[in-house]
């Protein structure tokens, strides 16, 4: 158990950064959501087919993936605070650059840029918030944490469609970066003020789960973070392609089509939490399994949708599924990992699940090139059943 003395101690520091920590992810978000958003525009002003398309936005899933190995290696042992902060002000500076790209190759260079830059907040962030956080809240800690990436993909499309009809894509990154930067250099300065990095890198108390043989806990953990990857790169991969989806396809205008896009963001205002406390009641694997059966049919039955009310309900869907799938997926991996290798683990679960979405994003590109739309997501949907069906087989009869 942990340390009673540290642990009061610690509560009074994390009770007035919690808020701050959401606006934190809330802050690291807003220039990672809007690749997708403003493809429609991109697209436009450097003549990409889909293929292309799904390039731009491979470049920063990639890079992002990438960076969650040494960010969580580095957050593990020099502490988490300037891994933190780079993720925050360090992705403005980026997204100044993005948005002066004079040429396709440019802007290629400078979103991988950006996504390695921010690659560390992640595998950073939560085991930090959790210090204080009891066993039995740690889902709904999480879950809040993630109202602010939520509240942030929510935003910044409706945000850059406004900014980007009076200023193009460029002036939506610029836009967007300049409060970025204001809030991460401040956050960083608090985080120094309250010497938070010492507190989490130093503590290595153990943990309820920490004692588990690791011939027992291994193989369901990895096949965990196996079925939670693998089914947020496909739905990534499918998400990527939806504003294009709703251009070509249903034929909104791009601004539209970059502001209906934040229908599936809006569930991360509430269905994190939800998800989080879930977890907390009936443990990860029932919750997470439930989520992801549903995936494949929702993906489906957007070949079906016409009208604005339909396509609005199964996006909502989609990010209902994302964002449940998230704070359980974190809670049971931090639940099953020794303290001191959390950020570490954590970095491996999150470089997996973007590495895997930048490498399909254009693969599903070059199907819906090549095969349309209907094909594309029909395979997707009949993908995300059929890993979801065999995880779950070798998760039966393991514990949460």
């Amino acid at each position: 158990m942990k340390d009673p003395a540290a642990r009061s101690e610690s509560l009074p520091v994390f009770s007035q950064l919690l808020p701050l920590f959401v606006l934190a992810h809330f802050g690291h978000h807003l220039l990672t959501a809007l690749p997708i958003p403003l493809l429609p525009m991109i697209r436009s002003d450097f003549q990409l087919d889909y293929t292309l398309s799904g390039l731009v936005i491979s470049a920063f899933s990639l890079s992002y993936g990438f960076g969650q190995l040494p960010g969580g290696w580095l957050a593990d042992r020099i502490g988490p605070r300037i891994i933190i902060g780079i993720g925050i002000w360090g992705m403005a500076v980026a997204g100044f650059l993005v948005a002066l790209s004079p040429n396709f190759g440019t802007l290629i260079v400078f979103l991988a840029l950006m996504g390695l830059i921010g690659g560390g907040y992640h595998p950073a962030a939560p085991p930090m918030i959790l210090v204080s956080v009891e066993m039995r809240h740690q889902g709904r800690a999480l879950g809040l944490h993630m109202i602010g990436g939520g509240a942030s993909f929510f935003l910044a499309p409706l945000l850059a469609a406004v900014i980007a009809s009076y200023w193009n894509w460029r002036g939506a990154f610029v836009g967007l970066a300049i409060p970025t930067l204001v809030f991460g250099i401040f956050f960083y300065r608090v985080l120094g003020k309250y010497r938070t990095g010492e507190v989490v890198s130093g503590d290595r108390s153990p943990q309820p789960r920490e004692s588990l043989p690791a011939a027992a806990g291994l193989r369901p953990l990895t096949v965990f973070i196996f079925l939670s990857t693998f089914s947020g790169a496909v739905l990534f991969s499918v998400t990527s392609f939806i504003p294009l989806f709703l251009v070509d396809r249903i034929g909104f205008s791009k601004e539209t089509a970059g502001a209906f896009f934040a229908f599936i963001y809006s569930a991360g205002l509430w269905a994190s939490p939800l998800g989080g406390y879930l977890s907390d009641r009936w443990g990860a694997i029932p919750v997470l399994l439930f989520v992801l059966f549903l995936a494949g049919p929702v993906v489906y039955l957007l070949n079906f949708s016409s009208s604005w009310m339909g396509i609005g309900v199964l996006l909502l869907l989609i990010g209902v599924i994302i964002y449940v799938r998230m704070p359980v997926s974190e809670a049971y991996i931090i639940a099953h990992t020794p303290q001191h290798k959390r950020s570490t683990i954590l970095g491996i679960y999150f470089f997996s699940s973007m590495e895997g979405g930048g490498l399909l994003t254009p693969v599903m590109g070059y199907l819906i090139d090549h095969l349309g739309f209907y094909l594309s997501f029909t395979f997707a949907g009949i993908i995300l059943v059929a890993v979801t069906l065999f995880c779950s087989l070798l998760l039966r009869g393991s514990r949460d």
